[in-house]
């Protein structure tokens, strides 16, 4: 499946000879990843080609001659549409060209190495986009239970590299790898929480961590699944169960998970004795067990201006639904009657001598859902917009995970469910429909000295 991948903005750098160049800043989920020139990205796709010849997307070819502004917001659209569609065939985004590429872009971009070499005497440390070197450094990684593991990492370790360490040191079993993942998490005083985004393989939780604008934010480790059926794949192993078991109680004590009286106090009585197993069993048949919540939002439905907070999980997407007259109202959607969706960014961006900052940034995911043999659209305003899409992807691929099981002979490809279970096949017609995005021009304001461009969008996931 493709990743989320945006270049909302671009800006003109002059290098260390006078000359110019066009820096691009490329956005995952929402959050500035990297900032990569296009000769750097030219030269990744070369690699890429080597090794995998013509099955990749097309990539924007040289010019030779100045660009014109139609020609340069062209070219921005057409890398954005690079990287999106690179990503969407796992084995190029499981290839140690793909991973290795990415890895140093957020560490060693191609400008600042270009001005050290000619400015700094050898020896020196070379600095990153976001000016951490490379070095060991302490981490904390927190669990649901609110107790942080501190492992030892380089500052260019892989969050994939560092679940591994967490993993080893809990005693996790390596094949359950893949059924857990690293956030970043908002926390607050009174003991809620916020997933801020799911952190992908090659990111650097060091780097991301330091250079997130979220306050309180720490680097979680939580289950990465959304159907509760999942957890009985986990209870041979120690170290599973105690996790699922934490994030069991965490969810019910954020009021994530919904028991009713009489769950809650038979829940209690097995948090008493210890009986993890009872415990995790009743809370499954907990009201939004095993769901991902988010904040509290806006959607239109069933008229414009509702607030609503989101629980995915379960192959559904439940709303609690508060209407303008301060009625509420339960409202689900199922998976099954989800065509697709579109992500869409609202927003003005700054350059402020550094990293881009988002000043203002809003967000709204669009699917459309077939109601009374009708199809419609529902739009929901959250800055949650990416993890939401990444939610409703992980359910798409539990639902095909499960259909393969049942049909042994459509094996699809089930990314992120551990390197031992990869089947590698073309999707279906069906399937490609389903995924598909549509095209939609997002309203952003120019900044000052930056080149913008208004397209975020996903196309044939």
């Amino acid at each position: 499946m493709k990743m989320h991948f945006c270049i909302p903005v671009s800006q003109q750098r002059r290098d260390a000879l006078g000359g110019r160049y066009v820096l691009y800043s490329v956005y995952l989920d929402g959050f500035l990843f990297c900032k990569v020139r296009f000769s750097q990205m030219h030269q990744w796709n070369e690699q890429l080609r080597r090794v995998f010849g013509n099955c990749l997307p097309h990539f924007p070819p040289k010019y030779y001659l100045a660009m014109t502004t139609s020609m340069a917001d062209e070219r921005r659209d057409q890398l954005e549409r690079y990287l999106q569609n690179v990503t969407a065939d796992p084995n190029v985004s499981r290839s140690d060209v793909f991973i290795e590429f990415l890895t140093l872009v957020q560490l060693e971009p191609y400008q600042e190495r270009l001005h050290e070499e000619q400015s700094k005497p050898s020896g020196k440390s070379k600095k990153n986009t976001f000016n951490i070197t490379t070095r060991k450094v302490s981490l904390d990684v927190f669990l649901p239970n609110g107790r942080g593991i501190k492992v030892e990492i380089l500052t260019s370790d892989t969050a994939e590299r560092v679940l591994e360490v967490v993993s080893h040191k809990l005693g996790l079993h390596p094949e359950l790898l893949g059924y857990f993942g690293l956030f970043l998490i908002r926390c607050f005083k009174e003991g809620k929480l916020s997933v801020v985004k799911k952190l992908v393989d090659f990111e650097l939780p060091y780097v991301s961590l330091q250079n997130s604008e979220v306050e309180n934010c720490k680097v979680g480790l939580r289950k990465w699944y959304l159907d509760p059926a999942l957890d009985s794949v986990m209870m041979d192993c120690r170290a599973a169960r105690d996790l699922l078991y934490m994030q069991a109680v965490q969810d019910i004590e954020i009021e994530w998970a919904k028991p009713t009286q009489a769950q809650r106090e038979e829940l209690k009585a097995f948090q008493k004795e210890e009986h993890q197993t009872k415990f995790l069993e009743l809370s499954r048949e907990v009201q939004h067990y095993g769901c991902m919540q988010l904040d509290s939002c806006t959607c239109d439905h069933p008229e414009p201006g509702c607030g609503a907070v989101l629980s995915i999980g379960n192959s559904e997407i439940n709303c609690c639904i508060t209407l303008p007259d301060g009625q509420t109202q339960d409202v689900i959607f199922h998976m099954n009657r989800v065509k697709c969706w579109q992500v869409t960014f609202h927003g003005t961006l700054l350059d402020m001598d550094g990293p881009q900052r988002t000043l203002s940034q809003n967000l709204e995911l669009k699917f459309q859902y077939r109601e009374d043999s009708c199809w419609q659209w529902f739009v929901i305003y959250t800055k949650q917009a990416f993890l939401l899409s990444s939610c409703l992807k992980k359910m798409v691929s539990e639902k095909m995970a499960k259909l393969d099981a049942e049909n042994p002979e459509m094996q699809i490809e089930v990314p992120e469910q551990g390197k031992s279970k990869k089947y590698h096949t073309q999707p279906s017609q069906s399937q490609k429909d389903f995924f598909r995005f549509l095209l939609r021009k997002s309203k952003i304001k120019k900044a000052e000295g930056d080149r913008v461009w208004g397209t975020i969008t996903e196309e044939d996931l």
